[in-house]
């Protein structure tokens, strides 16, 4: 195994050798020039079904055409990380690229070596890993790694919809890979399985009832009506993913880093109590620690809201007197539900 590239101008093959060796799953080419997909990324973001994601929508134009990101652009090498791996269970569920270490620093790790290695031999890269203006899942596709799904997911014929994007865009000329075509035919799965019906139309998804956005990107309060939707799921959602066809071919993931640690072992009814130290401590290289301590609190109310018993009233009723009031709100809804439910049981 090489240690770095050799010192001759890096080919497509030698990128690609060396990504494997750096453990990246996948890694496709593609020429830097604007994609057919900006106009509808624009339309997309007018209709507002990004929701609060601002970032997302921000520089359309550079989102749209790398060499806006890097001038004199003539590559985009995209890499893929295989994270599926079987769910732990217990109460709760976290979506599965969160139940290990934060993918974004264990991608860009391996990411920048390889651009790393490109800038040493004379051309420029820069490094994506969705901190940038760049439309990730067409290029994927571009590149041939896989297909954007009706779910709007990035399917690959090797490991289902279960990979990690990042993106080196680069002034070498390399020979680009043919892209991937659409294989979802008739299928339907991903749009029967949504809980909220954030699908709302093959390839078309409102951001703004997704339960990945509910749970993750919105930081104030869930809509009354969504709650129920959500069922157990504390961070995240893999319906549409666990329902793909394209799963008969997933793997658990090599990457020891993205296996599940203890943090995610839920105990619903203790976490209420934690402290914001104790929250930073526990998940300090979760992508989960984005969501803040009051937003994971928000979730696991809901959550209990839907699944809670008897014996997970008085931790929601202690969190009703929470020094967060989008706590309070939504720990008074979910001893609601549950008295609601236990009212409505027979005896």
């Amino acid at each position: 195994m090489i240690d770095v590239m050799p010192p001759q101008a890096p080919t497509a093959a030698a990128i690609k050798r060396r990504a494997a060796e750096l453990g990246l799953d996948a890694c496709g080419i593609t020429a830097a020039y604007p994609t057919r997909h900006a106009d509808f990324f624009r339309d997309w973001a007018a209709r507002d079904q990004a929701g609060e994601m601002a970032w997302l929508t921000r520089d359309p134009d550079r989102r749209g055409d790398p060499r806006l990101v890097l001038p004199g652009a003539r590559s985009l090498i995209v890499g893929g990380l295989n994270y599926w791996q079987p769910t732990p269970g217990g109460r709760g569920r976290i979506a599965r690229y969160a139940l290990g270490e934060d993918y974004h620093e264990v991608l860009l790790e391996k990411l920048r070596t390889l651009a790393d290695e490109i800038s040493a031999q004379g051309a420029a890269a820069k490094v994506y890993v969705d901190t940038g203006p760049v439309l990730e899942k067409p290029l994927a596709q571009r590149a041939g790694l896989g297909w954007q799904g009706k779910s709007t997911m990035l399917i690959n014929r090797s490991r289902g919809p279960w990979l990690l994007l990042g993106e080196i865009i680069t002034t070498l000329d390399l020979d680009p890979d043919a892209p991937e075509t659409d294989h979802c035919g008739s299928c339907s799965r991903c749009l029967d399985a949504c809980p909220t019906r954030a699908i709302t139309a093959p390839y078309q998804l409102d951001a703004r009832r997704c339960i990945a956005y509910l749970t993750i990107e919105l930081k104030g309060s869930i809509p009354e009506e969504l709650r129920p939707l959500i069922g157990d799921r504390v961070y995240g959602c893999d319906e549409c993913l666990d329902v793909c066809p394209w799963n008969r071919f997933a793997e658990t993931t090599r990457e020891a880093r993205f296996l599940a640690g203890p943090e995610t072992a839920l105990d619903l009814r203790a976490m209420l109590e934690m402290t914001n130290t104790e929250f930073k401590r526990r998940f300090a290289r979760s992508p989960i620690l984005r969501v803040k301590r009051r937003g994971l609190l928000r979730n696991i109310c809901v959550v209990l809201g839907n699944i809670g018993t008897m014996e997970d009233l008085p931790a929601l009723q202690r969190a009703e007197n929470h020094e967060e009031p989008l706590v309070r709100e939504h720990a008074a809804w979910a001893a609601r539900q549950i008295v609601g439910r236990l009212a409505a049981t027979p005896q």
